[in-house]
Formats: C-alpha cells, structure tokens, sequence
C-alpha cells in the first residue's frame, strides 16, 4: 500500500509541473504531511542518478528522472503482471491454455490461476470474447480484431490517471509486455508522414493509433494478421503507405493488406483531422442529434449555437466520435482537468450536449471526449465574445506632450487586446474624477484615495517589459474582482443556514448528493426527482472542477428557487479520482438562469487555489465562518 501511494504521489507531481505542497499531497493521498515527507525521502534513496522529487519553501516538484520511475516497484511481479501474462497467454495459445501447467511454470497454486481467470472473465464484458473450457484446458474464442481491442484496452487500463502522452502510454504497454523501444519514433514518424502528404493532423490521437500500430505488429510476428479487405478509396491507401513504411523501419515487420487497411482506417478515424468538405459523410440521425442537443444548450444556458458552420463541424467531430467508438478508439485529452477548473460553463455545457447525443445516438461519451466537445464550443463562444470585455484605462504622465502620447501608443500596442485607452492627462484627477478601471501613472499619486491599490498602477514614462505584466496583472484582479463581485454580494441570500454539514459521514459522492439534498427538500426548494437527476449528472462526468471542489447539480432548473447546500470536511471526501475537501450541492431554478453561470464560474475561481480549500476546511466550521471566509478569500486578491 505505502509504494502505491508513493506512485500516486509521482503521478501527482508529473501531471502538475510547479510547486505542490506537502498538503495539497497529504489530502489528496489521504495520509497525513509527515507520511508525505516519509514518501519523497524513501522514493529519491531508490532513485538511481539523482532524486526524483525535489524540495523547497513552496513544497515538492518532479525532477526530470521521477518519470522514469513512476512505475511503483511494488507492481513488478504482483498479480496484475501475472494476469498480464496470462493474457497473452490466452491470445496467443490456439489450443488453449492448461490451468495446472499454467500454475507450475508460474509457481503458483492452480487455484491462483482459476482466480485470475475469473477477473480476466470480468474484463471481457462487452468484447466480442468469450471464455470455453474443458477439463482443465481454458481457450479464449472471438476473432482477431476483438483481441487486439481487448489488448488496447488493457494497455488503457494500466495507464496512469489522468496521463496522456506517449511516455504514459509506452510505460503502460511495456508492462502488457510490449517492446516499445521504438514507440515514440512511430508516433513522431506517423504525424510527420502525414504532414508530408497533405493531411491536417490532431497530434493529440497520435499515441493511441501508435499503440495500435505495435499492437498489429506484435500480433503479426506471432502469426495473427488480419484477414485482407476490399477497400478503395484514394486516401486510405496514401495512410497505408505511411504506416507500411513506419512498422517495416521501426518495428522490422511487414504488415499484411487487411492489417494496413485497418490501422489506415483508424488514423483517418482520429489522427487526420477532417475538414468542411466532408459534410457530405454525415449520417442525417448525427446531424439531426447535433442540432437538437445544441438547441437544448442553447434554451438551458441562455447563448447563441445557431451558427451553421459550428453545428457542421460539430457534426462532423460526432460522426468520427461515433465510429471510433466502434472501432473502440479512445481520444485522450490532456487539457480535461485544467479546462473543468478554467472555464466550467463551458465544459458544463459540452456535458449535457454529451449527455443529449449519448442518449440520442446510444454511444458512451467519457470526459475526454466531452472537453473535445467543450473546445469546439469554447472556440464559438469566444468567437462571440463582446469587446466590451476590455477594460477602460486612463494614462497619467506629467511632461511633454510628445512623451505622453508615444506612451499611450506604446500601451495601446502592448495591451490593446485587453485596455482601451480613453484619457491621457498630465495630473493626477482628484479622487473619484478618474473614473476608468485603471490608471496607469508614471508618477505616485499626491493622495491615495479607497480604491487606488486595485486600479493604480506605477509604470515607467518609457513602457518596459516589467510594466507590461504590472499592468496585465492588474487588468487581471480587476476583472477576477468583478466576476467575484456578484457572489460576495448574493451568497448570504444563495446559502441555506439549515443546509450546512460539517464534516459529513457519506462512504460516496451519491451519499453526499442525498444527505445535501435532502436538507434542501426539506426547505421546499427542491423535491426527490431533483436529487435523482444531480445523481444522474454526477455519473456523466465528475463535478470535481478543482482539486478541493466538487459542485454537484442537477441538468435540469427545476428547483423553486437557486440555493446551495455545503459541506465542508477537514479530512478530504473521496470524489471519484479525486478529494474534495468542499461539496457545494447548487440547486438552480428557471428564473435564476443567469445565477447558475455566476454560482459555476465565480465560486471555482475561489476554489482553484488549494490553500483556499484547506484555510476554509480548516476555519468554516459553520455557515457564518465559511461565508466569512469566503469574502476574505474573495477580497484578498484585490489586495495583492
């Protein structure tokens, strides 16, 4: 147990490049700081060539070698390696594989065999395999292509959460028991070929088809290739040619046609990026799907998706998610958790389009895909994005007139795309005469008045570099402030006082849906069918938007009015993958529509700090101190 919680601590350290405290560690491993200091020393004395975890004020960062050792030690031998092997065994072995010789040249006893069997029995379901027995002799029936799915599949299984990449994938194939030497070099040689001949690629598909790739190679040095096929088509047969190259030069095999149809297939499937001309190739029921699950969107959330050119390629992404669940092709993203936190309407919008095309279509749609979906809807959205969101300013410099403009043409060049420069004076405005968000000054004001240390910003006559972030920065928490403006002025009418838990006894997040809910029925404002459809939500993709956060909700706004129920815990609740020191169940009504975009975006902007989670953990022992809490939080950027 201890080296798996080491592992996950590396895990956690590789997916999160800067500092990480001992206890945003702690909580998230669920032991205390001193285990995590415990971890770091025990992981860097087995680390051959340097340390794998370095320390610092700020806490723990990976060096470049913990990726080499994220494989806990513990796991080399264990009986997942064991069922790997088993596996392959099963594959390869026509005639079957024998439960007692098995367990002799294991060294183990045949009824370990019988019990890894029966998990391997488990991981069939929904495979075109099957198990048949006689006697002690156990054969795995279904055709080839089932077999190299279910080998994908493993692969995908053993993957660390939440890694992406072609170093995440190589190190989970080699413990399937794949030679992977060569596998960055298909990936790399895959997206160039493809480049060369024209295609537009998603480079973020390319190391599940390399996957694919030595998957087909393997099985086709031990004599299991794929039956040929008749296909034409221009396009399939320049990526056959690409990929015939690649497994001749990297991997030393010869690929037969039906293998090199297959894999030409699934790349154009997800690596070669499809474009408006292929709208012809829409089934009408994806289409049909699309539009209708957009205009749901569209009513619930109150925005604009009635541009024809994103519902077409919106429609052509479903169509390709479609058929690479057929082929069960997954897409990983690696931007799921940091969009989730950084902008959550927009991924709560992709979730209940997911949600309307998962029931229209009869296709599971799983997180990596629905932030596909939510970068799609990003883009438009932003696309439509007022100006307006810039911010005014007015630049204060004392001196020759020449000088003050080349300044304000100097800031307008720098940061035209977030101020609008509307006044440039020569004094300082008395205290309230200024009435734009910033003030950019070369000089110090005479007098500081309220509000100066949010708006005021020193810069140089000649614009520098360092001026430029001073002002971004500043730019930057007049707006947070804004945003959070809202929620510090309406959170005592949102927050029920008789819908607060303090460390809260739930063995899961269903538990905490229920327990939360059921003190806001309790109000009035929600009734069962409500719960009901928050659980129903959850199971669509986690409500965790942050590490410390999960906001649990229902897709619907049925309740009488918005309200929110919390619990907050010292020690952190298991939330599916993560832990979640806060729980904000948010019940949203019709009438309140524009609460629900404030309530998602404002209060995971409090929370994306985990020193905010932990502080409030720590001192919201009530609703009157975490509401206390919660304006400190929401007031001290302001302040810095």
């Amino acid at each position: 147990m201890t080296r798996t919680r080491q592992a996950r601590m590396l895990r956690v350290l590789l997916r999160r490049s800067d500092w990480v405290t001992a206890g945003s560690l702690a909580d998230h491993l669920g032991v205390t700081q001193r285990s995590i200091r415990s971890y770091v020393t025990s992981i860097n004395e087995r680390t051959p060539g340097g340390d794998a975890i370095e320390s610092g004020p700020r806490g723990y960062r990976a060096t470049p070698v913990a990726a080499e050792i994220a494989e806990p030690e513990a796991e080399r031998g264990s009986p997942r390696e064991r069922i790997h092997a088993l596996i392959r065994r099963l594959l390869d072995a026509q005639d079957g594989v024998d439960v007692y010789e098995t367990a002799l040249e294991l060294h183990v006893s045949s009824g370990t065999v019988e019990g890894d069997l029966r998990r391997i029995r488990g991981m069939l379901a929904g495979t075109d395999l099957s198990f048949s027995r006689e006697a002690a002799v156990i054969t795995l029936e279904g055709p080839e292509l089932a077999r190299r799915r279910f080998l994908s599949r493993v692969v995908d299984d053993v993957r660390d959460e939440g890694a992406h990449g072609d170093d995440a994938i190589r190190r989970a194939a080699e413990q399937v028991g794949f030679d992977t030497s060569s596998f960055a070099s298909v990936g790399g040689d895959l997206l160039t070929g493809l480049r060369d001949s024209g295609f537009a690629v998603n480079e973020l598909a390319a190391d599940d088809v390399a996957l694919h790739i030595v998957i087909a190679a393997d099985r086709t040095a031990r004599g299991h290739a794929l039956d040929p096929r008749t296909d034409a088509g221009e396009q399939r047969a320049r990526v056959a040619g690409i990929i015939d190259g690649i497994a001749r030069e990297r991997l030393g095999v010869r690929l037969g046609a039906g293998d090199l149809a297959h894999l030409a297939a699934l790349t154009l499937l997800s690596v070669v990026e499809l474009r408006p001309a292929d709208v012809a190739d829409v089934d009408p029921s994806v289409a049909t799907a699309v539009a209708d699950a957009l205009s749901r969107a569209a009513r619930t959330y109150g925005v604009e998706l009635s541009d024809e050119r994103f519902a077409t390629r919106l429609a052509l992404h479903v169509q390709n998610l479609v058929e690479r669940a057929a082929e069960q092709l997954r897409s990983r993203n690696p931007m799921t958790r940091s969009l989730k936190s950084a902008s959550p309407m927009v991924f709560e919008m992709a979730v209940s389009i997911s949600g309307d095309l998962s029931d229209a279509l009869g296709v599971a749609i799983p997180d990596d895909e629905i932030t596909d979906i939510a970068m799609h809807l990003g883009t438009t959205l932003e696309v439509d994005r007022s100006p307006a969101d810039k911010l005014t300013a007015t630049i204060v410099s004392p001196g020759l007139e020449e000088m003050r403009q080349r300044l304000s043409q100097s800031v307008v060049r720098a940061l035209g795309h977030e101020i609008e420069v509307t006044d440039v004076v020569s004094r300082h405005l008395a205290g309230g005469e200024a009435t734009t968000d910033l003030v950019l000054s070369t000089v110090d004001p005479p007098t500081r008045h309220p509000g100066d240390a949010e708006r005021v910003v020193r810069i140089t006559p000649f614009l520098s570099g360092r001026d430029i972030d001073r002002v971004a920065d500043a730019a930057n928490r007049v707006r947070r402030q804004r945003r959070l403006s809202g929620l510090r002025a309406e959170m005592a009418r949102w927050f029920v006082p008789t819908a607060f838990v303090r460390d809260i006894d739930a063995a899961s997040p269903d538990d905490v849906i229920r327990q939360l809910g059921a003190a806001l029925r309790r109000e009035g404002i929600i009734d069962d069918a409500y719960i009901e459809s928050t659980i129903e939500r959850e199971r669509l993709s986690s409500t965790a938007f942050t590490e410390h956060l999960a906001v649990p909700h229902a897709l619907t706004m049925s309740a009488a009015r918005t309200a929110i129920a919390v619990a907050v815990n010292e020690q952190a609740i298991e939330w599916g993958v993560d832990r979640v020191r806060v729980v904000a169940l948010a019940a949203f009504s019709e009438s309140d529509r524009a609460a629900f975009q404030t309530v998602f975006e404002q209060f995971v902007d409090v929370f994306a700090d985990p020193d905010n989670a932990r502080r409030i953990a720590r001192r919201g022992v009530d609703l009157p101190s975490f509401l206390a809490e919660l304006a400190a939080l929401i007031d001290e950027p302001a302040r810095g």
